[in-house]
């Protein structure tokens, strides 16, 4: 009989529903309508925020996050499009939490008037972060514009479909790899560059234009095979090398293009670029760039699309890629970069702290050698950003070109230095 009781007692334990005990007294005494709701929203709320810290948890712990924007668009240099741009992070070693997240950016263009552009830019680490790969690989099917080579000859060329606009296909195979040096900040390690390009129905008068006409172009169009080797040593402080808050980053490298490597011709390439970040406020950082690029060999050797190339959506923004063209090129520039903070007390407030905006000025110089400079590019613009993973954001930019008067739009992934 005691035991029949007892094994009351405990399944009524068991059935009961869990509550405090005060409130349970509370209901006993007769609970209101009103502090019973209360009592169960305060409940479903806890149990609401108990599912989404167990979601953050899970994320935190994936190894693997993407994200993919997509959608009707336009580009200044290819027109009407429909296009998609994704991030994807992750780490080497997935057990290993306290290794750099890889970056690996990727854009993907299907142009109204016909073509496909394919860009991959990705910073790979690996182990101890001892050694990296990073570079740029990419395929275009698409329509463009060919100005010349030369400031002046640049700024006064017409932009039509009968002055200046070709079909090109090609790809380029760049890779970077990087060994850091003991245990400094100092990486050293060769590059390759494998780039193949093929004009196609070139413009009636571009057929004419002596440049074309110089590196080989006729009226059925453009071949080059370009293969060169080289060294770049770098010296890199920055904290997250997609999007720094601080540091600095110094690269110097040089590239040989040579016949006995497969090449078409010989030249060479040498280049410099210095980045610093200087953080000014929570998320808000203070960014210059100095760049000198050359291309170095007889004019009858230099590939067209190897030259120094001003205005591009990673330097001078608001000018048509490849519209400066030259042996030699230097760039200055500044950008401040803004992301707004919010206590993420709400839904609003939590969408403007993924919100920010940019705002840069700098100026290109451009001419057939390292010394002389016979064209000056002003640049400045504006940008938005939209923060899809931790320190990785989506970027908006209008940029202006003071030399032809024109503003031109740009959508990218990751900051432009």
């Amino acid at each position: 009989m005691r035991r029949n009781i007892l094994l009351i007692i405990i399944s009524l334990l068991l059935t009961a529903p869990s509550v405090p005990a005060q409130i349970s007294e509370n209901r006993n005494e007769g609970m209101s309508q009103t502090d019973l709701k209360a009592w169960e929203d305060s409940i479903r709320h806890a149990e609401k925020a108990r599912k989404k810290e167990l979601r953050r948890q899970k994320n935190a712990k994936r190894n693997f996050h993407y994200n993919i924007l997509g959608g009707p668009s336009f580009s200044p240099d290819f027109g009407l499009l429909v296009g998609g741009s994704a991030l994807m992070t992750f780490r080497m070693n997935p057990k290993d939490t306290t290794m750099r997240r890889s970056v690996v950016p990727a854009a993907l263009a299907f142009m109204f008037k016909g073509g496909l552009n394919i860009f991959i830019k990705p910073q790979l680490f690996f182990k101890d972060d001892r050694f990296r790969i990073f570079g740029q690989f990419s395929y275009k099917n698409t329509q463009e514009n060919f100005y010349g080579v030369g400031y002046d000859t640049n700024k006064n060329y017409v932009r039509s479909d009968t002055t200046s606009q070709y079909r090109y296909s090609g790809i380029q195979i760049n890779p970077w790899f990087m060994f850091r040096i003991g245990d400094s900040d100092f990486f050293a390690g060769p590059q390759i560059d494998i780039t193949y390009d093929h004009i196609t129905e070139p413009a009636r008068y571009m057929v004419e234009q002596p440049d074309y006409k110089r590196a080989g172009g006729t009226a059925e169009g453009y071949k080059n095979f370009s293969s060169g080797i080289g060294f770049l040593a770098t010296y890199d402080t920055r904290d997250v090398p997609a999007n720094p808050y601080k540091g600095l980053y110094l690269d110097l490298r040089g590239l040989m293009y040579q016949k006995f490597l497969g090449s078409n011709t010989n030249f060479y390439r040498l280049e410099l670029d210095y980045r610093q970040y200087l953080s000014v406020g929570k998320r808000r950082v203070l960014a210059w760039t100095v760049q000198s690029k050359h291309t170095m060999g007889k004019d009858k050797n230099i590939p067209l699309n190897k030259y120094v190339l001003s205005g591009t959506p990673f330097d001078l923004r608001g000018y048509y890629m490849g519209q400066y063209r030259d042996k030699s090129a230097h760039i200055v520039m500044a950008e401040y970069r803004h992301m707004f903070n919010t206590d993420k007390s709400n839904w609003i407030k939590r969408v403007i702290n993924r919100l920010g905006f940019v705002a840069w000025g700098g100026c290109g110089f451009m001419g057939p050698d390292p010394v002389n400079v016979e064209g000056v590019l002003p640049n400045a613009g504006l940008g938005l950003r939209i923060e899809v993973q931790p320190r990785m954001n989506v970027r908006l930019d209008l940029g202006r070109d003071f030399t032809n008067k024109q503003n031109l739009f740009y959508f990218n992934m990751t900051e432009a230095f």
